[in-house]
C-alpha cells in the first residue's frame, strides 16, 4: 500500500470513530434529557396531587377560597406534554399554592392543623425537588443543544434528525421558589 492510501484509510477510520463517538454522545444526552423530563413530571404530579388536598383543607377554613380547586383543575387540563406547553399551567398551580398558603396566614387554627402542616411540608419538599429536577433537566438540555449546534457535530445531529430541546422555564422566576409564607409553619 502506498503512503497516500494509508493516510486516507487512517483519516477515514478517525472520521468514522469521531462520528461514532459523537453519535453515542447524542444518544446519551437525549436519554438523559428524557430521564430528566420524567423526573420533573414525577415532581409535577406530586404537586398536582398535593395542591388540591391543600385546597380542601383551606376550603374548610376559608369559604372564599373555594375557587382555588377549580383553578387547579382547569390548569391541569390546560397542561400540554412538552416544557413550553406545561410551563404556563405549572405557573398557575404554583401561584394557587402560594395563594393558599397566604390565606392560611389569616387562620391560626388552620396553621395549627396537623393535616395542613403535613401537606405544607410535603409541598415545600416537592417544590425543592422540582427545582432540582428542573435545574438538572435544563443543564442536560443546554449540553445537548450546545453539542447539536457546534460544528462539526451539527452534521451528525442533522443526520439523526435532532432538534433543539426546549428549556423548562417559568413565566415568573419567583414561581421557582418553594412556597413559603413565613416561619409560622416551621
Amino acid at each position: 500500500m502506498s503512503t497516500p492510501v494509508i493516510i486516507a484509510v487512517v483519516v477515514a477510520v478517525l472520521a468514522l470513530g469521531w462520528a461514532v463517538v459523537v453519535f453515542n454522545r447524542f444518544v446519551g444526552l437525549r436519554a438523559r434529557a428524557e430521564n430528566a423530563w420524567s423526573d420533573i413530571d414525577v415532581q409535577l404530579k406530586k404537586r398536582w396531587d398535593l395542591v388540591p388536598r391543600l385546597a380542601e383543607v383551606v376550603r374548610a377554613y376559608a369559604a372564599h377560597e373555594s375557587g382555588t380547586l377549580e383553578d387547579v383543575t382547569r390548569a391541569r387540563a390546560e397542561a400540554g406534554a412538552g416544557p413550553a406547553q406545561r410551563a404556563p399551567a405549572e405557573s398557575a398551580v404554583g401561584r394557587d399554592a402560594v395563594r393558599l398558603l397566604a390565606v392560611a396566614e389569616a387562620y391560626p387554627d388552620l396553621r395549627a392543623d396537623e393535616l395542613f402542616r403535613s401537606l405544607h411540608e410535603q409541598l415545600v419538599d416537592v417544590e425543592e425537588d422540582l427545582q432540582a429536577a428542573r435545574r438538572y433537566y435544563n443543564a442536560v438540555v443546554r449540553d445537548l443543544n450546545t453539542l447539536r449546534a457546534q460544528f462539526p457535530s451539527v452534521l451528525i445531529a442533522s443526520a439523526m434528525g435532532l432538534r433543539a430541546r426546549e428549556y423548562f422555564e417559568l413565566d415568573d422566576p419567583r414561581q421557582g421558589a418553594a412556597p413559603s409564607v413565613g416561619e409560622a409553619f416551621s
